[in-house]
């Protein structure tokens, strides 16, 4: 794709689209999950996205429990939950 057409898209994108990819972009995917599990800006940068996917689509207590995730990833006082595939077995 030319700048140009790249340009022309990203300008006729709505916001929520834009954010939707941004929230997309910067997810943490299972592969990924080991790597990134404390890396507190990944996991913030997450958080923040996926807020404004809820606020864009008239979620604001859904997008402000986000917010506030990722305040917690940038201030310490969250910490990673163990791995879903090493917890304990129900």
């Amino acid at each position: 794709m030319s700048q140009v057409s790249q340009s022309e898209s990203l300008q006729s994108a709505s916001s929520l689209e834009l954010a939707q990819t941004i929230a997309q972009q910067l997810s943490i995917t299972p592969k990924d999950w080991h790597r990134l599990k404390g890396d507190r800006q990944a996991q913030a940068k997450q958080q923040l996205a996926t807020a404004l996917v809820f606020l864009l689509n008239n979620e604001p207590d859904e997008a402000l429990a986000h917010i506030n995730q990722a305040a917690g990833w940038l201030d310490r006082s969250v910490s990673p939950l163990p791995c879903p595939g090493h917890g304990p077995k129900s």
